[in-house]
């Protein structure tokens, strides 16, 4: 039997990134599949590379969390701004989302005209900068100075935002942007839908702002695949990838873990998997009971990848907005990943693209194997329909690879149906799951526990993790 300090278990972005913050501790990444970083892994199929679901890099610029992780760990990201974030469209109108605010405002104006939009995005960018200003973004449970240091937090949102704080999204939208056209309101929410897995009638104004605001950050295409910057962050880590844990049982003050290879002794063991998924991991009850009172997040993903053969020029990312939902889905939009035409790696012999939206994960579950193809056949053909409505000059024979996964595929690999996290809600923002746990040496990173959500978010929760395994150490 092996003994170490900590076990990381999953290589999401959550579990890459504290390994990486401690590859200097007795330390052991495992990792279930062959490829790393789970969601935001890049694989291999039918002779092309595809990124696996996470394909826009944000955050890589000074005084943001992901910076200074990547500052810290020494590792310089091979990435290219994408000076067009994302291209939304819809019924044709076309609005770039782009850094620069005057310019991002002039071509909403002229599509989604309203008296007060200037107002309403400036309100939204300002919220954003004022939150990645705060010094000390922290939320804990489990003793009293992790409580006494959320407390301190909590009092700083309020310093910082006042009333603000205690607005909703929809109440705000409302109130800034009476008798907003229906089509706009759709381009809000498509938005929020990637950014937060939920539209403005769940969210608090804060969370609005952060999800529609990041775009006005830089945005970035990893060269080589987003599991390209997972291999170079795990690059000095002791990674066991093909390694499976099967089962956690606490003895004393340790952790005993089995593998489908070997077991191990850890002092501590993180969970990079979702929070409300770890149950059947551990043999003790009453961490089995811990696990179990986090209810499903059944928000997943529908995702087609394709192998495009063309020369056009074409950005990084789209949103195509519908005036109706995806069969078989909760959306009435998908968004369009396009590798950069000098990868060589993605782009050789063509574009390697993925089309993603969402979808339930339970609506995959009980089908029969014919109606399960069936209904992914039928919502792969919608999507690609709507795809080639969308770019005149692309054609169907210009499709030379098409495939498709839902959560049933995401599970088989990964091993979780859950895609994008839990949404957070006005509602559900401080009965968020914090990184530690009532057990001693027993942790959770990733974007089901707090802060959330893609890479800025899960960098939150890294962090503050992080000054807790420094603190217990």
């Amino acid at each position: 039997m092996k003994n170490l300090d900590i076990a990381v278990i999953g290589s999401g972005i959550g579990g890459s990134l504290i390994s990486a913050l401690n590859k200097n501790k007795d330390l052991i990444l495992f990792e279930k599949d062959k490829n790393l970083g789970g969601c935001a892994s890049t694989f291999k199929r039918l002779g092309t590379y595809f990124n696996a679901g996470a394909t826009t890099f944000v955050g890589y610029e000074n005084n943001h969390p992901i910076k200074n992780i990547f500052d810290e760990v020494g590792v310089i990201p091979n990435i290219v701004e994408s000076k067009i974030a994302i291209r939304t469209i819809q019924n044709r109108k076309i609005v770039d989302r782009i850094q620069n605010f005057e310019e991002f405002l002039t071509q909403l104006n002229s599509v989604y005209y309203h008296k007060n939009n200037r107002v309403f995005w400036k309100t939204i960018k300002e919220i954003d900068e004022k939150f990645w200003n705060l010094k000390k973004v922290y939320f804990a449970k489990y003793g009293f100075q992790e409580y006494f240091k959320t407390a301190l937090f909590v009092a700083e949102l309020l310093k910082e935002f006042g009333f603000m704080l205690f607005k909703t999204a929809d109440g705000y939208i409302n109130e800034i942007l009476p008798n907003i056209s229906k089509e706009y309101k759709a381009f809000i929410n498509a938005q929020l839908l990637i950014t937060l897995q939920t539209d403005s009638k769940d969210l608090s104004l804060l969370a609005m702002s952060l999800g529609l605001a990041y775009p006005f950050h830089k945005v970035f295409y990893p060269i080589g695949g987003m599991g390209q910057i997972i291999e170079d962050l795990l690059k000095d880590v002791n990674v066991q990838n093909k390694e499976q844990i099967i089962s956690i049982k606490k003895e004393q003050n340790k952790y005993r873990l089995i593998s489908t290879k070997d077991e191990y002794l850890a002092s501590k063991v993180i969970l990079n998997s979702a929070i409300f998924e770890s149950s059947k991991l551990f043999l003790d009850e009453n961490i089995k009971k811990y696990y179990d009172k986090f209810s499903f997040s059944d928000q997943s993903a529908f995702v087609v990848y394709l192998k495009l053969d063309s020369k056009e020029k074409l950005l990084h990312h789209y949103q195509i907005i519908l005036k109706d939902n995806i069969p078989n889905c909760i959306s009435n939009s998908f968004f369009v990943s396009i590798s950069d035409i000098n990868d060589e790696k993605l782009s050789k012999d063509g574009y390697s693209i993925t089309i993603s939206t969402h979808s339930k994960a339970i609506f995959w579950e009980g089908l029969t194997k014919d109606e399960y193809e069936a209904k992914k056949e039928f919502t792969q053909n919608f999507i690609i329909k709507e795809f080639l409505n969308n770019f005149d000059n692309i054609k169907q024979e210009n499709i030379k690879t098409l495939f498709s996964a839902t959560s049933k595929t995401f599970y088989r690999y990964i091993n979780r149906t859950n895609c994008g996290g839990k949404p957070i809600t006005a509602k559900t923002i401080f009965q968020l799951p914090s990184c530690n746990t009532p057990f001693d040496g027993l942790y959770n990173v990733g974007d089901t526990v707090f802060a959330g959500q893609g890479w800025p978010g899960v960098a939150i929760g890294v962090n503050v993790l992080n000054k807790e395994l420094n603190a217990n150490s």
